[in-house]
């Protein structure tokens, strides 16, 4: 099976051959590195960009503008916030205009904990990316999800944001995209360059199809009874592995896997909190003015009177970097026990 970064790639590359992408650009997003995570490599329109961020989305607004459709690549999403009022711009753009003017471009960027960045290298940007309308926000749990949704943001008239969970870009998925080869190295074989010189390969890309995954749609992972957790990219599989261990213990946890911040599946999230009646959200962004208070909200406003117990959040520490060192890190964002501890407390705690 693929992983997320190979998944990436391959959606790339049919987004450049069958959805009209022109441009795949940003900081060593060309050869010979093919991106610092490998997701760009041997596509045929991938060009280098200066350092420069600001430069990086200013480029995609004029191309897409121009009537070219890029996908711009911000190798860290902690170096995307000097561009925010690029981002509202571009996010504004089809609005202010009275829908003359789209911009179809996506901005990709690598989000979150869980690679030892440290302080530079580790930031979330979800809820930032929520505070800023006109964008579409997705963030995939499994290749296959970032497969498909990077279809659905290729074919968008508007911008799409799309966050990879860096931590989960070598994790490989348990659902085939279709037209990958079935054996693990087959597929390496053909899409994965060679360490040393790089000048004469050429990718040899399988024959992969569409996936219908939309935006906008959530995901129920595992059905449950007595408590729903939200969750989305690192975190999601921590739930699920949660509640698989609660299960243990006879407690039957929904797992819904939000996949798009914006806009979200509402129905999908309201059918489970009715039916369990405990809802618990997860995330690794901070704490505060997090987009699971947002969610937190909306539950209390709508569905007050269906709930069991109060709607809980369980996010990242509201501290102003992560730190090197392993025992920090995992002391800031979630981890698996921090969640199977929080689902515990909710799904027993009295009406």
């Amino acid at each position: 099976m693929a992983n997320m970064a190979q998944a990436l790639r391959m959606a790339l590359h049919y987004a450049e051959e069958k959805l009209g992408v022109t441009d795949i650009f940003g900081e060593d997003v060309g050869p010979p590195l093919g991106g610092v995570f490998t997701c760009t490599q041997g596509l045929r329109t991938t060009w280098n960009s200066p350092l420069d961020e600001r430069g990086i989305i200013g480029m995609a607004m004029g191309i897409a503008l121009a009537g070219g459709r890029p996908i711009a690549e911000i190798q860290f999403c902690d170096y995307i916030y000097n561009t925010v009022d690029l981002l509202k711009l571009a996010g504004n753009t089809c609005w202010a205009s009275n829908g003359q003017w789209n911009l179809p471009m996506v901005v990709m960027t690598p989000v979150g904990s869980g690679i030892r960045g440290s302080i530079y290298h580790s930031h979330s940007f979800d809820a930032s990316a929520t505070h800023i309308p006109g964008w579409k926000i997705v963030m995939p749990s499994t290749p296959l999800d970032a497969y498909g949704l990077m279809l659905a943001a290729c074919k968008e008239q508007n911008p799409v944001m799309f966050l990879i969970p860096k931590a989960l870009m070598r994790i490989k998925g348990e659902e085939p995209i279709p037209g990958e080869p079935g054996e693990d190295k087959a597929l390496s074989r053909l899409i994965d360059a060679p360490l040393g010189d790089r000048s004469q390969w050429k990718a040899q890309w399988p024959d992969t199809g569409e996936v219908g995954i939309d935006i906008g749609q959530a995901k129920v992972v595992r059905e449950g009874r007595q408590v729903t957790v939200v969750s989305y990219g690192r975190t999601m599989p921590l739930c699920r592995s949660a509640a698989e261990v609660l299960a243990g213990e006879g407690v039957d946890a929904e797992v819904l896997d939000l996949r798009t911040l914006w806009p979200y599946d509402w129905a999908t999230l309201k059918a489970s909190i009715e039916k369990t009646g405990r809802v618990l959200f997860v995330n690794e962004d901070t704490e505060v003015t997090n987009f699971g208070e947002h969610l937190v909200r909306r539950t209390t406003d709508e569905l007050f009177y269906q709930l069991l117990a109060p709607p809980k959040l369980l996010a990242g520490k509201f501290v102003p970097g992560i730190g090197l060192a392993d025992t920090l890190e995992t002391a800031s964002v979630p981890q698996e026990h921090d969640v199977v501890q929080a689902l515990r407390e909710l799904a027993t705690q009295a009406p």
